[in-house]
């Protein structure tokens, strides 16, 4: 199939799937069938194993969505298909110009659907195909704006066709034809422009050969100066970070207990505290670690203090996680505090990479190259897992369960809920999440949540 055959396929099955329906299966299906397509469309060259990952990753994600329907999965079907997409055309182009590519896209999508030489097809194909376009089409779209335009200034000529009743909604299928097309066209038929391919090499995780050369950053500051600098610079900021991590443990683990309000508040401040912490340290590092500067053969006193404060810094983020532990202990789990974990995850993940940048001698875009792809399985994980009836399964093991919290502010806990309500023989609850249970099975198959159909 050619472009123009995809992109009004894919249109019109965005409207067969969503018309009249909710947002639910209905779009994961849509999305396992982008995600077929684009890896039937694939050139061979281009099917690397990193294609294959984000086709079951698509897949995946749709999957999902379909059982959950919520944001962190909706988030993870269009990273993934943006990502597929992405990589079926330009597999060495770095993901870092996937964002700008597609905002390029979007705003010029206008203008590149009137390029039609660019996406329909020429004229030898087939003279049905345009006799379609031509005969069908064209006079279709002129009749239906002009048709609008006239309802709309004549009302004995709109009233010609209001004693003819149709059970559609063209209100509904126009809109959903045009954002159907918007995605389909944008998706399909996107471009990359020249100057992002002449700039691909500025992303590279290493440095060229040309690059290799120990010399000073500035003009202004010789290398041996800038050496001693950096060698200065991380001798007090170890110190310093040694005697914040004696008190910062001092505050958590030593000091009177306080009422939950105050401690809940120095908790998010210090681990607020913390990851900006870890993020100026490997702004730092980057600063240092940044050019030619990373080979120089006398920089090995600079590169082990460099190191000893990454490792410092991830004593921080243990204790931070030790802390949000106690925490969770304490006061149950939330979406909060889970999400804390994550982020402190996250920061010793890049203080892992900012060791290797250093050990390797890795530019600094390596790190952040490196970190979306982690920040991206951050993302299918949240939408892969239960995390809400997790939550509520924990939660209910305590004597200060709060049921009314569970029920409001927690997702997909109706399992959960329904087996404690039978624990404790409550009627009332259990009636509550039946009748939400009712609501969500009762929608049309397309609208369904998958979740909701697998309880009893």
């Amino acid at each position: 199939m050619k472009t123009h055959h995809y992109i009004f396929l894919t249109a019109i099955l965005f409207v067969i799937v969503f018309y009249d329906q909710d947002v639910g299966l209905n779009l994961g299906i849509l999305g396992m069938i982008y995600a077929v397509l684009t890896l039937i469309r694939t050139p061979e060259k281009n099917k690397t194993r990193t294609l294959y990952t984000l086709f079951v990753t698509s897949i995946l994600s749709s999957i999902a969505f379909a059982w959950y329907g919520d944001f962190p999965s909706f988030i993870a079907v269009a990273s993934s298909l943006l990502l597929l997409g992405y990589k079926s055309k330009n597999r060495r182009l770095k993901i870092l110009f996937l964002i700008p590519v597609f905002i390029v896209n979007c705003c010029t999508s206008f203008c590149r659907f009137f390029s039609f030489d660019e996406w329909l097809p020429k004229k030898n194909v087939s003279g049905l195909w345009q006799k379609t376009f031509a005969f069908i089409l064209i006079p279709l779209v002129l009749v239906s704006v002009f048709f609008g335009i006239y309802s709309a200034g004549s009302d004995h000529f709109a009233a010609l066709f209001t004693n003819y009743e149709l059970d559609l909604n063209i209100w509904q299928v126009f809109c959903l034809s045009v954002l159907g097309f918007f995605i389909a066209f944008n998706y399909w038929n996107y471009a990359v422009e020249k100057l992002i391919y002449k700039n691909n090499h500025v992303l590279d995780n290493e440095f060229s050969k040309d690059s290799r050369i120990s010399k000073a950053t500035y003009s202004f500051l010789d290398l041996d100066a800038e050496r001693t600098s950096g060698v200065i610079s991380f001798v007090l900021l170890n110190i310093l970070l040694i005697f914040f991590i004696i008190t910062y443990n001092y505050e958590q683990f030593y000091e009177a207990v306080k009422t939950p309000i105050q401690l809940s508040e120095e908790t998010h401040e210090r681990v607020n505290a913390v990851i900006m912490s870890i993020v100026m340290a490997i702004l730092v590092i980057m600063f240092y670690f940044k050019s030619g500067f990373n080979f120089d053969p006398k920089a090995g006193l600079l590169k082990i203090l460099a190191k000893l404060w990454i490792f410092l810094n991830a004593i921080l983020v243990v204790s931070a996680a030790l802390k949000n532990y106690e925490y969770i202990v304490n006061y149950a789990f939330t979406y909060k505090r889970l999400g804390v974990f994550a982020f402190l995850l996250l920061s010793l993940i890049g203080l892992a990479l900012t060791y290797i940048k250093i050990q390797k001698q890795k530019r600094n875009i390596f790190l952040v190259n490196t970190m979306i792809w982690y920040f991206y399985g951050t993302v299918l994980v949240c939408s892969y897992f239960n995390w809400g009836g997790f939550i509520t399964s924990q939660n209910m093991k305590r004597k200060d369960f709060a049921v009314n919290y569970h029920v409001t502010s927690i997702n997909f806990s109706e399992k959960a809920l329904l087996e404690y309500a039978d624990d404790k023989n409550d009627q009332k609850l259990k009636k509550r999440l039946q009748d939400k249970m009712k609501s969500e099975t009762s929608k049309t198959f397309l609208s369904k949540i998958i979740y909701y159909q697998t309880l009893k």
